[in-house]
């Protein structure tokens, strides 16, 4: 994937990420956590012994389940979960 396609699959992770957490980040932030998630999705998937993704849904997916586990971990130590 070129660098335009992993900007644009942060965003879009961020954004999703993001609203299934309950945060209101900006466009930059959501763009940060999209691509810290799908480092850490990349992780868990190769922890879990899963192949790596070469399509745009399989690493939006990838990159949202990343990114919410990277704000569930952010938000434990920060001492705040998701707002309600």
């Amino acid at each position: 994937m070129s660098f335009i396609g992993w900007i644009i699959v942060g965003i879009i992770a961020g954004w999703i990420a993001e609203k299934i957490m309950g945060r209101d980040d900006s466009l930059i932030m959501n763009l940060i956590i999209g691509l810290v998630g799908a480092f850490v999705g990349g992780g868990i998937l190769k922890l879990l012994g899963i192949g790596g993704s070469n399509g745009w849904i399989l690493s939006i997916v990838t990159a949202v389940v990343g990114a919410v586990v990277f704000l569930w971990i952010v938000g434990l130590i920060r001492g705040r979960g998701a707002k309600k």
